[in-house]
């Protein structure tokens, strides 16, 4: 079986032994761990403290604590033949050296740590407790050499990178221009960048921690399209792939 086939299995099967490790990391029993996920996006969700919140920032370093492991970890577990593409997606682009900004419960670090095109995955999340799941998980599946984790991209010290993987973050930012313009400067002329957004609180504002703001959005979208050009996939995901200009 081919690296890339077997990664997807994987993942598809028991997406890296996610509920395994959560119950572990968390020491909870199964059945305790089904309802933290059944009801993570609106915990979450009611977590948020509305306009007094003034960085997006603050919430995901500082309030959500172990909330966000649930809410990731459902979406991850409900959702993976969607998912599975992303993972597609980067196993078309990714090598040598990559950054996962934002990576959540590390799906996409792991996959693309497992991948023999890769040389080492930079993990970049503000939130401790992510970081340290995932570096749980990592050490778990025997990939703990190919990973570094890092609260900040310039706690990695790399001036450049092959792939850029940066996957529901955009939306969380209150900045997201600025991030694609940080992005620009650490891709080399051959680096590809994945990204994808929302900017959208949803119809009950069960995402009220996405930006919707007219003037940022499009702000964000003067930026990508002044300083990145897209390069076509076939795969019909949201996730969309960059060059820089």
């Amino acid at each position: 079986m081919k690296k890339d086939n077997f990664i997807l299995k994987e993942f598809i099967n028991h997406a890296f032994d996610l509920k395994f490790h959560l119950m572990e990391f968390l020491s909870i029993e199964e059945s305790e761990l089904d309802g933290f996920l059944v009801n993570a996006k609106m915990d979450l969700a009611n977590l948020h403290p509305g306009n007094s919140l003034s960085e997006a920032s603050d919430f995901y370093k500082e309030i959500v604590g172990d909330k966000h492991l649930a809410d990731l970890a459902a979406w991850h577990i409900s959702s993976k033949v969607y998912i599975a593409d992303t993972l597609k997606l980067q196993q078309r682009f990714a090598r040598n050296l990559v950054l996962d900004f934002g990576g959540g419960i590390g799906t996409h670090a792991l996959a693309n740590a497992m991948s023999p095109e890769v040389e080492h995955v930079f993990f970049v999340d503000i939130n401790q407790t992510n970081r340290e799941f995932v570096e749980y998980r990592a050490n778990k599946l025997g990939l703990g050499k190919k990973l570094t984790f890092c609260k900040t991209i310039q706690e990695t010290a790399v001036s450049s990178f092959d792939t850029i993987v940066c996957l529901d973050v955009l939306e969380h930012l209150s900045d997201p221009a600025f991030q694609l313009d940080a992005f620009h400067k650490i891709m080399g002329p051959d680096s590809i960048g994945l990204f994808n957004w929302y900017f959208y609180k949803g119809e009950k504002n069960e995402y009220p921690f996405h930006i919707d703001d007219l003037e940022t959005v499009e702000e964000f979208f003067n930026t990508l399209q002044s300083k990145f050009l897209e390069v076509f996939h076939p795969i019909l995901i949201t996730t969309r792939s960059y060059k820089k200009i």
